[in-house]
């Protein structure tokens, strides 16, 4: 093999080191640039996720405290009318008392 021969092996596995050096570089960068922008969709849907659950969260909060408040006025409103039937018992228990113990 002649000297030059020798010397164009060499340029071209010099040229073939190099290219593939730039490469690799290359690729190392797409791959830091594709993790970052994956990261940064992961965080853009995380936050999202974040927001809406804040927002069922309000809407589960406020339809609770409205059912809460209508069971609490039907509770109330069956405790006054149990009351006033008991008050009407009462005193009708009472004479009844009042009438046995009168006549015995």
């Amino acid at each position: 093999m002649s000297f030059e021969a020798i010397s164009t092996i060499t340029k071209a596995e010099e040229n073939a080191k190099v290219s593939i050096e730039k490469a690799e570089a290359k690729a190392r960068e797409l791959i830091a640039e594709a993790e970052k922008e994956g990261k940064a969709a992961v965080d853009a849907v995380r936050e999202k996720a974040a927001k809406e659950l804040k927002t069922y969260q309000k809407r589960a909060d406020t339809k609770a405290k409205n059912q809460a408040e209508k069971l609490s006025a039907s509770t109330e409103n069956m405790k006054a009318s149990l009351r006033a039937r008991a008050e009407e018992r009462i005193d009708n228990a009472a004479k009844l008392v009042v009438e046995r113990i009168v006549s015995s």
